[in-house]
């Protein structure tokens, strides 16, 4: 979708204008793991319009490949608007014009196998599935098990006023066991299926080889169900990893989830070890925190490499502000490295 973004904080019925930028968790995560050097495909429907040409244009200038994206010449592109306040607030306000749009009209018919069938990974969430019965239908298709699939990463992202059937607790069920990777927030656990604890969730959600949990400024916590993680063990429920995530100093939420996702996706794709892969998430994440707006240059690689390899005790004092991830490209003496690590 395209996003619109307020030139103030306050009220919808209060802001004067908006800046147009892009949106959606799909795109979100495909533009980050561009930028942080991986070979990334956005495939989707937009309208034959302006704001269509728009999103082909911005995505793709984020060195997205957007040739199978399609268009529609009979359904608009779909737009939001929202206001500056933490997701969290009760001020937050969020209002969606995508009824009808290309992207809802998604089918089997309209996005192919083919179009994702080359990729070694495959990132889908469950906002797509929820937008209509052909949509649904298409997440479906592209999680049903079939030979040399690409791994699967499906983010349950909940979002309640796109469930009005109540369908979600079981639909988004049943597509995260036909995953391979899934990401669940434990908010979203909690009011989905009434679920507390990394054991209830994990042993419910059964059957993906990874199941990551986000707690929120707990971390996060990974089971990882490979056979290999777990061939000198008994019992082959999985391993259990928690990492905690880095101080941070906070400007914006809006696309952490989605950075996470990407972050810990760039270390699957680098087969890193599985604490590293939740570090790499949590400083992806600590990118977007940081900086206004969906979306956030990443660190650069050897950066967020040298972080993610810190020590225990070094990584259980870094403390990451603004501007933080350019901190290494300043030279010898750089001024960035006191709102890299701060010790409190």
């Amino acid at each position: 979708m395209v996003t619109f973004l307020p030139s103030r904080p306050g009220r919808l019925a209060d802001v004067p204008s908006f800046t147009r930028a892009i949106g959606g968790a799909e795109s979100n995560v495909a533009c980050t793991l561009a930028a942080a050097g991986h070979r990334t495909r956005w495939v989707g429907r937009v309208g034959r319009d302006g704001f269509g040409d728009h999103l082909v244009e911005a995505i793709g200038g984020h060195g997205v490949d957007v040739t199978a994206v399609g268009r529609d010449p009979h359904r608009p592109t779909g737009v939001y608007f929202r206001t500056d306040e933490d997701r969290s607030t009760d001020a937050h306000e969020v209002v969606y014009y995508r009824a009808g749009s290309a992207a809802s009209a998604m089918s089997p018919a309209t996005v192919p196998y083919d179009s994702v069938a080359d990729a070694r990974i495959l990132h889908l969430t469950g906002i797509t599935a929820a937008l209509s019965a052909d949509c649904l239908d298409l997440v479906r298709d592209l999680t049903a098990p079939r030979p040399g699939r690409p791994l699967v990463s499906f983010d349950v992202n909940h979002r309640p006023g796109l469930w009005r059937d109540g369908s979600a607790p079981e639909v988004l069920l049943e597509l995260a066991r036909r995953a391979d990777l899934v990401f669940v927030g434990a908010d979203e656990a909690k009011a989905l299926w009434g679920l507390k604890g990394t054991g209830a969730v994990t042993e419910l959600v059964a059957g993906p080889e990874t199941v990551v949990l986000k707690l929120g400024k707990g971390g996060a916590y990974a089971v990882d169900r490979r056979p290999e993680s777990y061939a000198d063990i008994e019992d082959a429920d999985g391993v259990g990893f928690l990492q905690r995530p880095p101080r941070v100093d906070v400007v914006s939420t809006v696309g952490a989830g989605d950075a996470f996702a990407a972050g810990f996706l760039s270390a699957t794709l680098r087969g890193l070890d599985m604490p590293t892969r939740l570090r790499h998430g949590h400083l992806m994440a600590a990118a977007a925190l940081t900086a206004p707006g969906d979306l956030a240059p990443p660190p650069r690689r050897a950066h967020a490499d040298r972080l993610a390899a810190l020590d225990t005790a070094a990584w259980e004092t870094l403390h990451l502000g603004p501007g933080w991830t350019e901190a290494d490209q300043q030279g010898p003496g750089r001024t960035g490295d006191d709102q890299e690590v701060r010790t409190p």
